[in-house]
């Protein structure tokens, strides 16, 4: 594969299709790992069940490896440098709220998502998850209305200051609320710079040069490069909310085109819940 094929083509349905089995695989791991989450299990040891369940389904390089954030970690509490995001021995207790994190590449087609849950019960947890329906729904028709992407990033945050919760998206690096997903190849070889695979590396740094020469920028923030229109490709979006110790957040692909956008998948755990939600 050559390095020159790094984004995705919108309009080749086959192609989307490869994405779409990579973003269901990451959701299936997904599902089956927080099945097996129990008091007493650590950060360290859900993104091992992870990994090894990804790569004994075809997984063979990575965006980056899983991550996994348990109780207040999961709203990045007291988190001021890049290390803090890495797994930790934060052992799962009842009630507590966790996010499992995973981007890993099958054969060059990758995905990045966010999965939220909560061991038993907790009443904060299932308000946030239930007001973080409505981002999708936001982030969705304002990139259809072709608003730059930094105004959307304020339209979120204004969002998130009306329902009383804290912006946490704006801890990531870079502040980002998403970033572009593509193909990753090349002739570097499929390690880990941990906690991201050097491919991706080399295929972000590219793009970061140029777009940055047409004045875009393959990362979405609020910052002056995002003050353009939504570039056609694959973005994987990602709000995140936080309130008192408690962090909630959905990840998926967003397919842009030159003139609209839908979401690549409505067949995804935290849809399908959201729905039952409304339902009741």
């Amino acid at each position: 594969m050559s390095n020159n094929v790094t984004l995705a083509r919108t309009h080749d349905q086959a192609e989307l299709e490869r994405f779409r089995d990579v973003q269901r695989l990451c959701y299936e791991c997904a599902d089956e790992v927080a099945a097996t989450l129990e008091p007493g299990v650590t950060e360290r040891e859900a993104c091992r069940r992870m990994r090894r369940w990804l790569r004994a389904h075809g997984v063979d390089d990575w965006l980056h490896t899983p991550f996994a954030w348990f109780g207040d970690r999961s709203a990045f509490r007291g988190f001021k440098v890049p290390t803090q995001f890495l797994p930790s021995a934060t052992r799962l207790e009842e009630g507590m709220p966790y996010i499992l994190d995973m981007a890993p590449v099958r054969d060059g087609y990758s995905a990045d998502i966010g999965y939220g849950g909560v061991l038993g019960e907790n009443r904060i947890w299932e308000r946030l998850d239930a007001d973080l329906a409505e981002y999708r729904t936001l982030i969705l028709r304002l990139v259809r209305e072709r608003r730059t992407f930094a105004d959307i990033y304020r339209e979120v945050d204004a969002l998130i200051e009306r329902q009383g919760y804290q912006n946490r998206h704006a801890k990531y690096p870079g502040r980002v609320i998403g970033h572009q997903v593509g193909i990753i190849g090349g002739i570097l070889p499929k390690r880990v710079g941990f906690p991201f695979g050097v491919r991706f590396l080399q295929t972000i740094g590219r793009e970061l040069v140029k777009e940055r020469l047409e004045g875009r920028s393959p990362l979405w923030n609020g910052a002056a490069q995002s003050q353009h229109p939504p570039t056609p490709g694959l973005w994987a979006v990602e709000p995140h909310i936080g309130f008192r110790g408690v962090g909630v957040k959905f990840e998926e692909i967003l397919v842009v085109t030159e003139d609209g956008a839908y979401w690549l998948d409505d067949d995804l755990p935290h849809v399908h819940r959201w729905a039952r939600r409304e339902a009741q």
